[in-house]
């Protein structure tokens, strides 16, 4: 039963059961982790009398003692009320409306609570004008399509997805609230997938993903029941929508443990859905996984990583053998840029790679030529070319594997330690005739 103002009544549903209430003594949560704008969220919202509260992975990173880099409120104000309630909110997404509250630089997430999508709602033409009417509507797959129907706290804790994911957090009274036995699942450093696996994974195939995430960064293990829905549900991943499909490739890949993320994969025959071209000769293999670690050691040095350079490691393959498919039938130059554009179109249909991203790929591979055939006239310049840095530590990967000689990597690290005098004199020492022979040796190839 729904009220007339979008929220589901609070009386008896099937999920109605009393949850654990923990005080601080018990949960051991210390306030001092709460960011001052999501406190001012919670704060806000109740005193407009409404109840507000912390959730999802903000909770659950403070009672690891981790801080936070992001702040999420579930709350039974609707959307609309949330936005009325502050000056700097506005209202966000379709399959899932939220509202997000302005502080500062700072953007604080808040959700409605909700409640699980029934089997009615099941939908047999996805497009938006079927789906425009509709708070709710899943597959005939059992994917959810669209999640915009409004619940109370008990709903809402049932139909999220893993237990640890499910505790909420009541700032102003430092209570804890557990229905799920997300706390136990904690402390035992174990992910549980609420409810049956099987349902839940077809419901949002993306959570097969965070499963994956949450694993390898939290080193917790996957509950035999979750893990072992997994392969069956694994198809309907290239059912999700490819810009999101990307963005939680984004997350999975740039937090600091892509290598052990690639691992889980490949162990789960994810890798071959989500980059159908990717090559799996043990070469393109060994390059991949030291790309993974580099990424991760980048993330640990706190230094900027980029989706970019791993797409351009795992299809660069797939660009190689489409530049050889063309580079007897147009210009080479031309056969660059038609097989960079065909694979980059192909991994669009899957996971959509942002422009920015793409055109970051693209340039990454028309660099290498230039990078194994170093000229004495323009090298200088060729250094100071924005893209020359990933190009080069593009061709220290191909240089670990044995894709090109050691000794052309180790030319272009000294180049760049030289000082003017020294960089002078290894330009001049390059020969047009030794290019030559290389450009001949290597044509297609890069």
């Amino acid at each position: 039963m729904t009220s007339s103002d979008g929220l589901a009544e609070s009386s008896e549903t099937e999920h109605s059961i009393e949850p654990m209430r923990m005080g601080e003594s018990e949960h051991g949560l210390s306030i001092d982790l709460v960011d001052d704008a999501a406190m001012s969220v919670v704060q806000g919202l109740a005193d407009a009398g409404f109840q507000a509260l912390l959730v999802g992975g903000c909770v659950r990173d403070m009672l690891l003692g981790i801080v936070p880099k992001d702040f999420d409120v579930a709350t039974n104000a609707t959307p609309e009320q949330v936005r009325a309630t502050f000056r700097r909110a506005r209202l966000v997404g379709r399959r899932f409306r939220i509202a997000h509250v302005r502080f500062g630089r700072e953007t604080i997430e808040v959700s409605t609570f909700r409640r699980q999508v029934e089997d009615e709602d099941v939908v047999h033409d996805h497009s938006r004008r079927e789906l425009r009417d509709r708070d709710s509507a899943r597959s005939v797959d059992g994917m959810i399509l669209r999640d915009n129907v409004y619940g109370t706290l008990d709903e809402d804790a049932f139909r999220r997805d893993f237990t640890i994911n499910a505790l909420y957090y009541d700032p102003i009274e430092r209570t804890l609230i557990d229905y799920v036995s997300g706390l136990a699942d904690l402390r035992a450093r174990r992910l549980t997938l609420i409810g049956d696996p099987n349902v839940r994974f077809r419901e949002d195939p993306v959570r097969i993903l965070r499963a994956i995430r949450f694993a390898t960064k939290l080193g917790f293990d996957i509950e035999a029941t979750t893990d072992a829905a997994i392969p069956s549900a694994a198809y309907m991943i290239n059912a999700v929508a490819p810009p999101r499909l990307f963005d939680e490739l984004c997350k999975l890949l740039l937090q600091g443990h892509a290598k052990g993320a690639w691992d889980m994969l490949q162990r789960y025959e994810l890798a071959d859905a989500l980059f159908p071209d990717h090559n799996t000769s043990s070469r393109s293999l060994e390059m991949i996984e030291n790309a993974m670690a580099g990424t991760d050691q980048r993330v640990r040095d706190d230094k900027p990583v980029t989706p970019g350079f791993l797409i351009a490691v795992l299809l660069w393959d797939s660009y190689r053998e489409r530049l050889a498919q063309h580079s007897d039938a147009m210009p080479l130059v031309e056969a660059r840029e038609s097989a960079s554009t065909e694979v980059l179109r192909d991994q669009n249909e899957i996971a959509a790679v942002p422009k920015r991203f793409a055109q970051f790929v693209r340039e990454t591979w028309l660099l290498q030529p230039r990078l194994e055939m170093p000229h004495g006239k323009g090298i200088a310049q060729f250094v100071s070319h924005p893209r020359f840095r990933a190009a080069y530590d593009f061709l220290l990967l191909r240089a670990m594997v044995g894709e090109v000689e050691q000794e052309l990597a180790d030319w272009w690290t000294n180049y760049q330690a030289a000082d003017d005098e020294q960089r002078n004199t290894m330009s001049g020492a390059l020969g047009p005739g030794k290019s030559k022979r290389k450009r001949r040796r290597r044509r297609g190839g890069s």
